[in-house]
């Protein structure tokens, strides 16, 4: 899945605002994992991680940088991509509102295997590689959690790697778009999503010029309405089933 190349404006990492301490309660509060943290737990977390506001853009991690932080998104559209030296890219997977993602390298202690950038203005938590481990080893709850989002992960991108070979493009646009509302993975997507075609054809790696085409085809099939970046799921299901005959 190539990517157009990367722009001056991803080069470089906007300045971002880091939201007040007294603010991560009511972000974490929205997580179900923090929600069945024992009290010590929540405390630990809120002492140690913190949350910014990133432009459309933005660097949040860098490929074969250590991984230092499990990421969360709170609010806007992140991608998790690799770039190569001329500054062309492959897109792994979107990561909307209520996803988590980097626990498999923060587990191993590993350096980032991708980059990582705001399709556009995100709200993004930062837990620290220290709480991560503190927690993966004295809470259960957490654990838990831990070991079916690995689960989830490996079986998403199991699917993404069978859609790009055995999907028409149509096909692909649809699944790249049902991917996001992976209740498992990405609990707060609602069924209207703040993303314009450019957006979708970088999650689906499809071209410019022919993710209007699907789209549209989408639309007259009423399985979703366009309008100006912004698309509205009419029918979840049959996005979800679309092009599933092919496999």
């Amino acid at each position: 899945m190539n990517d157009a190349p990367l722009t001056d404006h991803a080069e470089t990492r906007p300045p971002c605002s880091r939201v007040a301490p007294a603010e991560l309660e009511r972000l974490f509060a929205n997580c179900a994992w923090f929600r069945a943290l024992a009290a010590e737990h929540r405390a630990l977390v809120l002492a140690s991680a913190h949350a910014e506001q990133l432009e459309g853009g933005a660097w949040i991690a860098r490929r074969s940088e250590p991984s230092d932080y499990w990421i969360g998104v709170h609010s806007g559209l992140i991608k998790l991509a690799i770039y190569n030296a001329s500054g062309r890219s492959c897109t792994l997977s979107g990561v909307p509102p209520g996803g988590w993602f980097g626990e498999g390298s923060v587990i191993k202690r590993e350096l980032r295997k991708y980059d990582v950038a705001a399709i556009q203005p995100s709200l993004v938590m930062f837990v620290p590689s220290a709480t991560f481990h503190a927690l993966l080893e004295t809470s259960l709850p957490f654990t838990g959690f831990v070991i079916r989002q690995l689960n989830n992960r490996m079986g998403e991108f199991i699917a993404s790697i069978q859609n790009s070979r055995l999907l028409d493009v149509d096909s692909r646009v649809a699944q790249s778009l049902a991917q996001l509302f992976n209740p498992d993975l990405y609990p707060d997507t609602g069924r209207t999503l703040a993303i314009s075609q450019e957006e979708v054809g970088l999650l689906a790696g499809v071209s410019r010029q022919r993710i209007n085409q699907a789209l549209q085809n989408l639309e007259k099939l009423r399985i979703l309405r366009l309008s100006y970046n912004q698309i509205d799921v009419l029918d979840l299901q049959r996005l979800c089933e679309f092009g599933r005959e092919q496999i």
